[in-house]
C-alpha cells in the first residue's frame, strides 16, 4: 500500500470519474497481487463475465480478505460502497476515501448522497459493487438479511446485477478471530447477469429474493 499510495494519490488529483477509476485500479490490481502472492492467499476466478458494460455487483461479506478477492476478481474497474469508518484506518484510509463511495448509515442525508453519486458513476458507464447484507457477515448463516439499496438502484436505472460469492476468505481469516488467520485459496464465482430491463418498483422484493437465492446456492455449491 505504501508503495502504490503515491500514485493513487496523484492519479487522484489530475484526473476525475471513471478515467481516474480505471487508472487508480491498475495500480489496485497491482497490490492485490502481490498481497496476495507474499501473503499465500492466492485468489481462483470461476465465471467472471465480460465488462462490456456497467454493472452492479453485489457480493457476500465475511472477511477482510474480501477487499484484495474483489479488486483481483472483478475484471476492470468498479466503485464500491464501503462504510465510512475505514477512513481512520492508516495508509489503507488514504486509498479508501479516494475509491469508494463513502456511507455513513445512521445518516439519511448521507444515504440519499450515496444514491445520487451512484446513480452518476452508472450513467458515466462504471460499474458499482455492494455488499447487500451491509456489513461484514458475523452469524451462522449462510447469509444475512438483504437491503433494498442495490436492488431499488438497478430497477431505477435499469442495470443488470452480477451476483458473485467469495468462499472460503472467512475461514482463512475470520472476522471473530483474527490470530486464527492462515493461508490459503480464496475463490471467487460469478453467476451470469440478472436482467432487471422493465422491472418496477414492485418488483424489488422478487428480484432481492431471486439475486439472494441464487448467491446461497453459489455459497451451497461451492
Amino acid at each position: 500500500m505504501i508503495l502504490v499510495l503515491p500514485f493513487i494519490l496523484i492519479l487522484s488529483v489530475l484526473l476525475k470519474g471513471k478515467k481516474a477509476q480505471d487508472s487508480i485500479f491498475f495500480f489496485l490490481k497491482v497490490w492485490a497481487r502481490i498481497f496476495s502472492i507474499l501473503c499465500f492467499y492466492p485468489v481462483r476466478t470461476v465465471s467472471r463475465n465480460k465488462t462490456d458494460k456497467a454493472y452492479i455487483y453485489v457480493c457476500n461479506h465475511n472477511s477482510y480478505l474480501d477487499a484484495i478477492a474483489v479488486v483481483i476478481a472483478i475484471a476492470g474497474s468498479f466503485k464500491p460502497l464501503g462504510k465510512i469508518e475505514m477512513v481512520k484506518t492508516p495508509i489503507f484510509g488514504l486509498i479508501y476515501k479516494r475509491v469508494v463511495v463513502l456511507i455513513d448509515r445512521k445518516s439519511k442525508e448521507s444515504r440519499a448522497r450515496c444514491v445520487e453519486e451512484l446513480k452518476t458513476d452508472l450513467a458515466e458507464g462504471q460499474s458499482i459493487l455492494i455488499f447487500p447484507e451491509g456489513t461484514m457477515n458475523r452469524t451462522n448463516e449462510v447469509l444475512t438479511d438483504f437491503y433494498d439499496g442495490a436492488f431499488r438502484m438497478a430497477i431505477e436505472t435499469q442495470t443488470d446485477i452480477v451476483p458473485m460469492v467469495i468462499l472460503n476468505a472467512r475461514k482463512l481469516f475470520p472476522r471473530s478471530n483474527p490470530l486464527a488467520i492462515k493461508p490459503g485459496l480464496i475463490t471467487c464465482v460469478f453467476s451470469e447477469p440478472v436482467q432487471v430491463q422493465g422491472l418496477q418498483a414492485d418488483d424489488l422484493e422478487a428480484l432481492k429474493i431471486r439475486v439472494r437465492t441464487k448467491m446461497e446456492e453459489m455459497i451451497n455449491k461451492g
